[in-house]
């Protein structure tokens, strides 16, 4: 049975043969809790949450359903991307993603931002992909055929050890899109292992980067070899182990963040960076510090020490230089 005055239940003209359709929610599925994630950028999730937290608490008071999102440092493991939770009864649920789409559409159109507009990305553990695959993809296909919209599962990521989701795409237009997720939806409702709500956003607190074992993702890290006691808004930096990095903290002026340049040997900068970048782009999005290298041969007076800054709250900046010591560890263990 159809959910009565849902705009995105099925229409008999364009409805695959009965047996092959997915079944929409029941009036007491209706009520039962339920939540979906997905992922935004930075950006989105600024224009999500509003000056102040305006179009946020919109979202919800219009709604009815609850809206969270991942901190600016905490992202889905592997992308630069933040997550959205939403949760609540299934029709609040529905409704709450469909005033976001709503608003997020209009600001790509605005941007020209062709992949905001033409893309959701949902995430779902991996132990309730299965039912929306069904037999043999049959359980996939009916959701395409009667949304009209793509939609494709990401594989397991093994490079993090403790991820359990995956991403499920969803592409076409907005009320494509709206159906799809409809439908989705309505089939983790009938999957008895998926939870009706989590705590939080961000469950990655166990997830770990590949080379860092025990690495909470968007969490502190502890420090690794020297001394930072004397970190502070106005305090200078430790020394590293092989005493040539020097750092220094410059006071934040205005709510500005702080800024704190620290040396690493030319030889190892290579390590922090990493191929194609994919060292340093990792250590900033764990820690949600900016990290700037200075050029080759510029170096810190007296040394052949590179000068990297990083910049961000006390605690983004101790989490990178964390991360960034750990690289060139290893880089002196080779």
């Amino acid at each position: 049975m159809d959910s009565p005055g849902s705009p995105y239940a099925s229409s008999p003209e364009s409805a695959p043969k009965r047996s092959q359709r997915p079944r929409s929610p029941t009036p007491d599925d209706k009520e039962k809790s339920t939540h979906i994630r997905f992922l935004v950028s930075n950006t989105a999730a600024g224009c999500i949450i509003g000056k102040g937290g305006a179009s946020i608490n919109e979202f919800q008071s219009h709604s009815g359903a609850r809206i969270q999102i991942s901190r600016s440092h905490e992202f889905f493991p592997g992308t630069s991307d933040r997550i959205v939770m939403i949760s609540g009864e299934f029709n609040l649920v529905i409704k709450a993603m469909e005033l976001i789409l709503e608003k997020l559409l209009a600001e790509a159109e605005d941007s020209n931002d062709a992949d905001t507009r033409s893309k959701v990305r949902l995430v779902v553990p991996n132990n309730s992909c299965g039912g929306i695959i069904g037999k043999g993809g049959s359980t996939i296909k009916s959701l395409i055929d009667e949304s009209h919209a793509g939609i494709k599962i990401s594989p397991q990521d093994n490079n993090f050890a403790g991820l359990h989701d995956r991403l499920v795409t969803v592409t076409g237009s907005f009320d494509e899109q709206m159906r799809a997720i409809f439908l989705i939806v309505s089939k983790l409702l009938e999957d008895t292992h998926y939870p009706p709500s989590l705590s939080s956003p961000f469950p990655y607190a166990g997830v770990n980067f590949p080379g860092y074992p025990g690495v909470p993702v968007g969490y502190m890290l502890p420090s690794v070899g020297y001394n930072t006691s004397n970190y502070g808004l106005n305090g200078n930096g430790g020394r590293y182990p092989n005493n040539k990095g020097r750092a220094s903290a410059a006071s934040p002026q205005n709510g500005q963040d702080n800024s704190v340049t620290i040396g690493v040997a030319d030889e190892h900068i290579g390590a922090v960076v990493g191929r194609g970048g994919k060292n340093i782009m990792e250590i900033s999005q764990v820690s949600g510090a900016r990290i700037k290298i200075s050029d080759r041969g510029d170096f810190i007076t007296g040394t052949s020490d590179r000068k990297v800054t990083i910049t961000g709250s006390p605690e983004s900046i101790s989490t990178a230089e964390s991360m960034i010591m750990q690289k060139v560890s290893s880089s002196l263990e080779r």
